[in-house]
This record gives C-alpha cells, structure tokens and sequence, in this order.
C-alpha cells in the first residue's frame, strides 16, 4: 500500500514546550490550593472573604487596563488571579475586605502594568499591593487573630463599611512569633510553628504545607530551586553565628525559619520567574542577599518582620545582579 508523507512548511520557533504562562500559572495556583486549605483550617472564613475581595481588585485592574492588543489580554491568563491570592495569603485574618480590594488594584496598576504589563514588571506585583497597604493601614495590617477553629463566621473587621475601620467582630488578638521573639523575648515552640497553630498572615502559619508545595513546584519544574535553598541557606547561617553569640537575645535558625512570611516568600513570591535573576549564580547572589536581608531587619530593625522589604529590595537588585552575572558570548570580551 502506498503511503503519501506530508511536508509541512512553517516558520519559526520549531521547538514548542507546553509551559506557557497559563499552564505555569496553574501549576501555581495547584501548590497554593493546600496553604489556603491549611489557612482556612486555621481561620475560617476570613480565607474566603479576603481571597474574593483580592482577586477581584486584581481582575478588574487587569480588565480595565488590558488593551485591544492581543498580547495585553492577559485577563484569562491566570496571572491576575495568582497575584490576587497571593496577596490575600499575606494579609490577617480579621483584614477589611475593602483594603483588600484595593490593595488588589495597586498590585496590578502600579506593579505590573505601569511597568508595561505581564513580563516587564520590576517588583513583585503582590508585595507592591501589600507594601502599598503596609504604608496605607499599618494599624489593620499588624492586628492578628489567633487560631480558634471558627470555620463559619468573619473575623476582626472583615465586613468594615470602604473608608471605614468599623467595629471589630472579635476582641481576640495576640502577637506572631516574631512579636513576641522581638519585644518579649519568648521563642515559639518548633512544632507549633511548623503546624500553623500560631497567629500570623493567612498563609504564612504552616511551614509544612508550604514545604511540600515547594517542592511539588520543583518536580514540575516550574521555578528553580537555588533560589529558596539560598533563601533558607543564608538566613540560617546568618542567624546561627547570632544564636551562638547570644541564644537567649536571637531566636534559634530554625525559629527563623519557620515563623513569619519567610516560607511562603521563598517559595511563592522570590522564585517569580519575571524579577528574579536569570544565571544560577546570580539566583545564590540573589537568594543569599534575601536571606541576609531578612535576618538583619527582624533583629536589627524597628519591625519584627522583614521578608516583603527583602524581596522588594532584592528585585530591584535583580538588572544589576544580570548584568554581572552573565555568561560571556563566545569570541567578546
């Protein structure tokens, strides 16, 4: 039997991968399914309220500046709603929801698209959202509720009136692990802090689940692991050569570790394939400086946390750190 071949002529790329930005995005969004789950086991509600009031700041920036260019329809992409959800895992549980939606708005206006939109943007667009708000309500962003198990009903001032503080649903709050490590000087038990059952942002609190969605990105290959091993490498160096000299002002490597944001910035938020470097050496450059930054700013400086101004920081290094770091074309200087 006679076969006919085809010939098919095209132009190039020749060599098609199935990771486009949707298919990343997904995968993203997949890993963060488990440390929302884990966050809503620990403060109910809340998770849902601030995540749709996020997401929905995200999504209609993302609508209303998107063009009629093709290329700027980025509005089913996936990346507006990753950058909403990782937003709402950054904030309090008892956070207004208003603030959260504007702090959606700000994460894509001035995070991404005055920069010129997916893939041109310097900073983080989540962290931009949550810098803006740190700036804009210290007070709401540094109140924490802690673990009750109630799954059903708001909390703090979650329902707030736009414009207004309102009454908080709750008078229960306490200080994070690092608070009370800061000013108070007592360290939080290993196990609670790697379980969650601290107060802390959203989904900040399980340092497991935060693990094990790390490295399910890694297997799917969609960041690359230098940058949170150097994240966790250098902060506990830095932190136990401080925790030898004196163990009772420092917190322990593993207190640093596994408390605050630094585990869901590791791997959600520095591995951002858009502001991070592009050569191995300069992703150690890149993850080391993070880690030192981390360190010297919740020991050093006036807030117990430091995680959000490390990455910002560090994203801002991140053309330079490029620029040395790249490989030398064959046959140029």
């Amino acid at each position: 039997m006679e076969t006919q071949s085809k010939l098919t002529l095209s132009t190039s790329p020749f060599l098609h991968d199935e990771a486009t930005t949707p298919w990343i995005m997904r995968q993203v969004i997949y890993a963060l399914v488990p440390v929302a789950a884990a966050a809503y086991y620990f403060f109910g509600l809340s998770v849902i309220l601030l995540s749709v009031a996020a997401v929905s700041g995200c999504m209609f920036a993302e609508w209303l500046l998107s063009g009629s260019n093709p290329r700027h329809q980025s509005l089913f992409d996936g990346s507006a709603l990753l950058t909403g959800l990782l937003l709402a895992l950054t904030l309090p549980p008892g956070f207004p929801m208003w603030m959260a939606f504007l702090g959606g708005l700000i994460a894509i206006m001035i995070g991404k698209y005055i920069w010129g939109g997916l893939g041109q943007n310097i900073f983080n667009p989540a962290l931009v959202g949550r810098a803006f708000l740190q700036a804009a309500f210290p007070t709401a962003i540094t109140t924490w509720s802690v673990p009750d198990g109630r799954y059903f009903s708001a909390r703090g001032t979650n329902l707030a009136w736009p414009f207004f503080h309102g009454e908080p649903l709750d008078a229960i709050s306490s200080a994070t692990p690092l608070s009370s490590m800061k000013f108070q000087h007592e360290a939080t038990e290993l196990s609670q802090l790697m379980l969650g059952h601290t107060s802390g942002s959203l989904g900040e609190t399980c340092g497991v689940i935060i693990l094990l969605a790390g490295v399910y990105l890694a297997y799917r290959k969609i960041f690359n692991w230098h940058i949170p091993v150097s994240i966790m490498t250098a902060t506990v160096v830095l932190s136990g050569i401080l925790y030898i000299v004196n163990p009772v002002l420092y917190p322990s490597p593993m207190h640093m570790l596994f408390s605050g944001g630094l585990m869901l910035g590791a791997v959600f938020m520095a591995t951002d394939p858009v502001t991070s470097p592009m050569t191995v050496r300069g992703m150690w450059i890149f993850g080391s400086g993070i880690g030192i930054l981390v360190v010297l700013i919740r020991i050093f400086g006036g807030l117990p946390e430091g995680v959000m101004y490390a990455i910002l920081l560090m994203n801002a290094v991140t053309p330079l750190i490029n620029r040395v770091t790249r490989h030398r074309v064959y046959g140029t200087k």
